[in-house]
């Protein structure tokens, strides 16, 4: 089975993909928090991609993109090896840090406002903080807690401090270490403030004020904020068990969204809803992870053994979706089967020499405004994920060239941004779900 993927009507100098709805954001009601720090609706926010203030074609923002993604593969595979003992190198526990999207929001009382790196992949929140020993440039006024009147810090035996992979006590007060995996770092003190998200403002916010600031990546934004599994992220803070995103393709002008709380239920009248469970690594508790059974491309099944995919006893392998890495990397051995079946599938003199970055290109036939691809789906347990095909092919039509969105990884397997765009990706923490609707994102 194939795909016609359209090749006309598109600049060439910028990917050959077909760019659809680009409707400004429309605003839902919005409430404030109620009791007990639960959100009686949730709220929404817009995310912008961290290029896209750049004057960038698509496919150098696709390029720069890929960049980041091999350095957060490697910080990544460092983990595997902290966790599992095996890096003789690795002091500190660390995580995976940095990511694609930013998200505007305000600190303290008055607030400041900043923008801040979004990261499924790490739990903590934190901004640049005053008195600075090491901070980087950023756009924005750094935080000073001594103008807030709602700046509170943590003491060391609070649930956050506790919940923390380092930390130390000074002066009663909880101080924080947090390692990124390129040992990028974060350290200062524990506190808790009135955080706003748009027009929705939530008190007692628990976050790192970091002082001291380390590392490359961190620039894009002020700061990071953690949408992990574990204690210390946003979701789990405001025990609201659900958020979804929905990311905009990196060439619409139309940007992507944020919803947390009830809102970020999925709305089945958007499309079909496919829905997988969630697996737990202890060895790595931030991450979600899923359960991926198989590919097909065309409509062959591939011959891949589904341990291929498997977490492993002592927490390496296994799939995670994360909305901070580009593109999909998949175990080298699925990957090489998954070369090999597009090559017979596409027909198309495969370039040997492609700058792009990318695993696999072809070569665009002379003239053409359609070229066919084959289908491609995800079998993850319980939900068939049959993928648009601007969802995992894109083109340089200046190169002359179509590629496909994936690459190669040792170990770990990354269900990646670019095969996630316009869906409604909702995680429930509460069934340990996540559910997936292909839509456009300007219609939620």
């Amino acid at each position: 089975m194939a795909l016609l993927y359209s090749l006309c009507c598109v600049s060439f100098s910028a990917l050959v993909i077909v760019a659809l709805y680009v409707s400004p954001v429309v605003s839902t009601s919005r409430r404030v928090l109620g009791d007990y720090g639960k959100l009686e609706n949730g709220f929404r926010v817009t995310l912008k991609h961290v290029d896209s203030s750049k004057n960038l074609t698509k496919w150098e923002r696709i390029q720069r993109g890929i960049k980041r993604g091999n350095h957060r593969l490697q910080r990544l595979n460092a983990m595997v090896l902290a966790a599992s003992g095996d890096s003789a190198e690795v002091q500190a526990p660390i995580v995976a840090g940095n990511g694609e999207f930013l998200m505007d929001l305000s600190i303290g009382t008055p607030p400041n406002s900043y923008s801040a790196i979004l990261d499924t992949g790490s739990d903590l929140i934190w901004t640049q903080c005053k008195p600075c020993t090491q901070c980087f440039d950023q756009s924005t006024p750094i935080f000073d807690p001594q103008k807030s009147s709602t700046f509170t810090k943590l003491s060391c035996s609070s649930d956050l401090c506790e919940a923390l992979p380092q930390s130390t006590c000074s002066d009663g007060s909880c101080e924080y270490l947090y390692t990124y995996g390129d040992y990028s770092s974060t350290q200062g003190v524990m506190a808790t403030e009135t955080f706003k998200f748009d027009s929705v403002s939530v008190p007692n916010i628990g976050f790192g004020c970091g002082e001291d600031n380390e590392g490359d990546g961190f620039s894009q934004g002020a700061g990071l904020v953690g949408l992990g599994r574990g204690p210390l992220s946003l979701v789990s803070q405001l025990k609201e068990p659900k958020f979804s995103y929905c990311l905009t393709a990196m060439d619409e002008t139309q940007k992507s969204l944020l919803l947390m709380g009830s809102i970020a239920s999925a709305n089945e009248s958007l499309g079909e809803m496919r829905t997988t469970p969630l697996i737990r690594n202890p060895s790595q508790p931030s991450f979600y992870y899923l359960s991926l059974q198989g590919i097909t491309v065309g409509s062959t099944r591939l011959p891949i053994k589904e341990s291929t995919f498997a977490l492993e006893d002592n927490g390496s392998g296994g799939v995670i979706i994360d909305s901070g890495t580009t593109i999909t990397y998949l175990e080298q051995a699925a990957f090489s089967v998954l070369k090999k079946a597009f090559i017979l599938e596409m027909k198309l003199s495969v370039d040997p020499l492609s700058s792009t970055g990318l695993d696999l290109c072809f070569t665009l036939p002379s003239g053409s405004t359609q070229v066919e691809v084959p289908k491609l789906v995800f079998h993850f347990d319980g939900a068939d994920l049959d993928l648009p095909a601007e969802n995992y092919m894109i083109a340089d039509s200046s190169s002359g060239v179509i590629c496909l969105a994936m690459g190669g990884s040792s170990g770990m397997s990354i269900f990646g941004n670019v095969q996630q765009q316009n869906m409604l990706v909702v995680h429930d923490l509460e069934k340990e779900t996540v559910s997936f609707i292909q839509t456009q994102c300007q219609n939620i």
